[in-house]
């Protein structure tokens, strides 16, 4: 028995429900420099680009900037929370291009390309965008139930 106060499980897409062309809603990113610092130590990726901003720009950059692991956490993120709970993430590919810096916005957006009756996938193509231009580009693959859960 559920009780009053506690918040229904989020609804998950079933396969049935989706079709080739449906949008995905936008989903903005405020990208801080807390943001990037603590998900790069989180993810052990200590390259000092991704925290200290005198040596990122010594090294060329214009700040520290986001990485790859956070970028592609934030694509999934994107994707499941689209999906639902029961989705089953297959596959993710993703392409970096612009950095992502601190006191800009990324603004994730997406398309369902395809379906597969075979095993209940869908797969979508995924890109991310901030100030600068496209910042992660990409495909994910889900597996969705086939019934409403």
């Amino acid at each position: 028995m559920t009780r009053p106060d506690t918040p229904a499980l989020p609804t998950t897409r079933t396969y049935d429900e989706v079709a080739v062309g449906d949008v995905l809603p936008d989903l903005s990113v405020p990208v801080t420099r807390t943001l990037i610092v603590a998900t790069a130590l989180a993810s052990r990726d200590y390259q000092d680009v991704h925290h200290d901003p005198e040596l990122a720009r010594e090294r060329g950059s214009k700040d520290i900037f986001m990485n790859i692991l956070t970028s592609n956490g934030l694509v999934e993120r994107y994707a499941t929370g689209w999906a639902g709970p029961a989705a089953v993430v297959k596959a993710i590919r993703i392409r970096l291009g612009v950095p992502n810096h601190p006191g800009d916005t990324m603004v994730l957006t997406g398309t369902v390309t395809g379906k597969s009756d075979e095993d209940r996938s869908v797969d979508l193509a995924v890109k991310g965008t901030n100030g600068l231009g496209a910042h992660v580009t990409g495909t994910v693959t889900l597996r969705l139930p086939g019934e409403a859960r």
